[in-house]
């Protein structure tokens, strides 16, 4: 089978390209990328993965890093105790313990409402209080929610932002005391 026209060209050595700087991009992408700072900065690149881990008090295999019983041995009629293998060194215990404490850490609530449910939640109640049904009939009623839809809207703004809902409610009562 014949070559695609223009394909035959020489190839020409390029001496505007920095080598070194390829090289050392291409070690760099070969290479993986610890996700965890902690693990990353206490890496030693000249050790291998297992040696690494053992010294940071991690497993790199999870098998082999619960204890196993001990085995009796009869030898001659008398018991001998035989360990499976010798307890590694833990040289850098700061590893496991910021990994400790990171994960002993409260979880954040990454859940938030958008502005426009908070601005249409506000609204319904400053202007119908407690009537889903007017609320349903409402002209900003864009959605067209039932009053059971706005009310569990409402239940969720109440339910995400209970502080908010609290002076919110407060300042309501306030401004119908100021109109009586």
């Amino acid at each position: 089978m014949p070559k695609a026209k223009g394909k035959t060209r020489r190839q020409k050595f390029g001496y505007n390209v920095n080598r070194k700087r390829l090289n050392r991009n291409a070690r760099r992408k070969a290479a993986p990328r610890i996700e965890c700072s902690h693990i990353r900065h206490a890496w030693d690149h000249a050790k291998s993965v297992r040696q690494n881990l053992a010294e940071m008090g991690l497993a790199m295999d999870p098998n082999k890093a619960v204890p196993l019983r001990k085995k009796k041995v009869k030898a001659m009629g008398m018991d001998i105790d035989v360990e499976e293998r010798p307890k590694e060194l833990v040289r850098k215990p700061y590893v496991l313990n910021d990994l400790e404490a990171e994960a002993s850490l409260p979880e954040k609530k990454g859940n938030t409402l958008s502005r426009d449910l908070i601005d249409y939640v506000r609204y319904m109640v400053e202007n119908h209080g407690e009537d889903y049904k007017a609320m349903a009939r409402d002209e900003k009623n864009y959605y067209q929610d039932t009053p059971k839809q706005i009310r569990n809207k409402i239940n969720v703004y109440k339910r995400f932002y209970p502080a908010e809902w609290q002076t919110f409610m407060d300042s309501l009562q306030k401004n119908k005391m100021e109109v009586e």
